[in-house]
């Protein structure tokens, strides 16, 4: 009976841990990947975005960021363009706040200051960032306008992507002052 009871309480244990464990995944969402995808987008569709950000650069990396990388190399990047929503990247990280309803406060999380990123139709989320790097240093480029007048907007976005221990950024050239 002791030995019943033993396994049973094992049993229970197991079961609870399970639960347990099931209740702190994170929430998946319609398959797409994308967090709370009830939040609808109204400007542009990922068939037809709504415009385009960022010039294709010749070369992966601006004559500054390749002076400023260490021994005069940058890491390694790769020129690319990818669709999705420009989303406030910490709102939509920390709240999972995107689409039309967020607009206002994406645009005005953007303009103070606040990251912001590319998500993909697939829940990748990107960072992007002006991409020469004295100009960004010294306030010589902006993307804040950009992307505060297209938040919440699906548009094409084009500019060298570089990675590192699981974050993305897209880092985008054209966005003189």
């Amino acid at each position: 009976m002791l030995r019943l009871r033993g396994v049973l309480s094992s049993l229970l244990t197991i079961g609870a841990a399970g639960v347990l464990l099931l209740a702190q995944e994170p929430k998946k969402s319609s398959g797409s990947g994308i967090l709370h995808p009830e939040m609808k987008v109204e400007g542009g569709s990922y068939d037809k975005p709504m415009g385009k950000l960022g010039e294709k650069p010749a070369q992966p990396w601006s004559t500054t960021t390749m002076a400023a990388g260490v021994d005069g190399k940058p890491e390694t990047g790769r020129v690319v363009t990818r669709v999705g929503e420009i989303v406030d990247f910490s709102c939509y990280l920390q709240l999972g706040k995107h689409g039309e309803k967020h607009r206002d406060c994406g645009q005005k999380c953007a303009r103070n200051g606040q990251p912001v990123g590319l998500l993909t139709r697939d829940g990748m989320l990107y960072m992007i960032i002006p991409e020469e790097h004295d100009p960004r240093r010294d306030g010589g480029v902006d993307l804040r306008p950009a992307a505060a007048d297209h938040m919440a907007h699906i548009m094409e976005v084009t500019g060298t992507e570089a990675s590192h221990g699981g974050y993305r950024a897209i880092y985008v050239a054209g966005l003189k002052k």
